[in-house]
């Protein structure tokens, strides 16, 4: 059974933190932070599992991690989970991601939390695994986007929910579309740099 997923980049910043088994709220930030350094300090040319920490479980569990790009993909699970199909899992998952935020990159996990918690619940509920097809995941998904379009109020207006009222929303000006160079390192596409082979 999978215990938690957890996704932080570099630094140790969570973007995304799904738990499976109850954790008061301060508990899971311990979890979070204990995970990243056990994970974080391993050298690149090691596998890629190890047991997990004291506060998720100690040698019962394993972490099971992908390093991709800026962010570390760590699946919390038990000993009855086969550390192959968990890392085939994980590179499903990011595959999924970047199938429907064409190259993701850290920025679309940050703002697009709710696409990525709906993307991880066609993979994975209470803990269990329920899908691997990356196509049948994606179908799934283009269905949710097409019935929320349908859903949604036409044109750029958006609806107030105090004034009870659409508001028409002016265009952004054209220097706010435009990527800012600070970002480049969070807009690392994930995908390009990651390794495809399994290190026992």
């Amino acid at each position: 059974m999978i215990k938690a997923i957890l996704i932080f980049n570099n630094h140790g910043k969570p973007r995304l933190s799904k738990f499976y088994e109850r954790y008061s709220e301060d508990t899971q930030q311990q979890i979070i932070r204990e995970t990243f350094h056990l994970v974080s300090k391993r050298d690149e040319n090691v596998c890629n599992f190890l047991e997990g920490g004291m506060l998720i479980g100690g040698a019962d569990n394993k972490l099971i991690y992908r390093h991709y790009a800026t962010l570390y993909f760590v699946f919390c699970v038990d000993s009855s989970e086969s550390e192959l199909g968990i890392l085939d899992l994980i590179q499903v998952f990011v595959e999924t991601l970047d199938k429907c935020f064409e190259n993701v990159c850290e920025l679309d996990l940050i703002f697009h939390v709710d696409k990525v918690h709906n993307i991880l619940a066609e993979m994975v509920m209470g803990g269990m695994v329920l899908e691997t097809n990356m196509n049948e995941i994606v179908t799934q998904i283009d269905a949710q986007n097409k019935m929320e379009k349908s859903e949604a109020p036409t044109g750029s207006k958006q609806y107030h929910p105090t004034r009870g009222q659409c508001l028409q929303l002016p265009a952004p000006p054209p220097r706010l579309r435009k990527k800012p160079r600070s970002l480049t390192l969070w807009c690392q596409p994930l995908i390009a740099s990651s390794k495809c082979t399994y290190r026992h």
